[in-house]
């Protein structure tokens, strides 16, 4: 892992999103993160299209483990969400190697809205509420 700056704590962003103006205030005053690290394009690419037909996953992860293991120190925070699987693969392998897995705990309001043709139109707003660990 990589050496740490005094008072550095960075969080690694694992999933195929932008953090929301709301997530990343929370990550910088409850959690104390200073930076924020998105996976570099390529590895962007492996994990937004994690493939479907293949039994076996591990091996596809190894790049993103690898550079989570040359670019973090332990307590870092490891924002990790999409496939399943591939989800769990990685919790698992941040929590081995002392990182703070964490998720985004949202709020969803729902409403309908009945169009003109008969069909109804589904609104979903998200509302950051805050990051869980994943082993709490």
């Amino acid at each position: 892992m990589a050496e740490k700056e005094k008072n550095e704590k960075k969080m690694f962003l694992v999933f195929s999103h932008r953090l929301t103006p709301e997530q990343e205030t929370e990550a910088r005053t409850v959690w104390k993160v200073t930076s924020f690290l998105p996976l570099p394009e390529q590895l962007q690419q492996i994990w937004s299209q994690i493939p479907a037909d293949k039994k076996k996953i591990s091996d596809v992860l190894c790049p993103i483990r690898q550079w989570l293991k040359n670019e973090s120190v332990r307590h870092d925070l490891a924002l990790i969400q999409g496939d399943f699987g591939a989800t769990w693969l990685m919790v698992d392998f941040a929590l081995k190697a002392d990182l703070v897995p964490v998720y985004s705990v949202t709020q969803r309001l729902a409403t309908e809205e009945r169009q003109p043709d008969g069909s109804i139109k589904n609104i979903h707003i998200f509302n950051h509420k805050m990051f869980r660990p994943y082993n709490e």
